[in-house]
């Protein structure tokens, strides 16, 4: 993994159009943060769903201020 992104885990909370999500990430220090999603290309191909309240593994970029945006790397049952 590049050192310029980093994963986290949230819980999605709201699903927009397009294959975008509304994701809650809960930081280290208790508070939790809202980004907006897209699916990996991988997640795509093997066409997993994600519906609202799935737990997910999110990879973050440090290079986006306020980590608004980020990409849904796995999908945890």
């Amino acid at each position: 993994m590049p050192k310029d992104r980093f994963e986290m885990e949230g819980i999605v909370t709201e699903c927009l159009p397009n294959t975008k999500f509304k994701v809650e990430i809960e930081m280290k220090n208790g508070i939790t943060h809202t980004c907006i999603c897209t699916l990996s290309g991988k997640m795509r191909v093997n066409q997993i769903k994600i519906l609202k309240g799935d737990k997910v593994t999110v990879d973050l970029s440090i290079n986006d201020p306020g980590f608004k945006h980020g990409r849904i790397i796995w999908r945890d049952k």
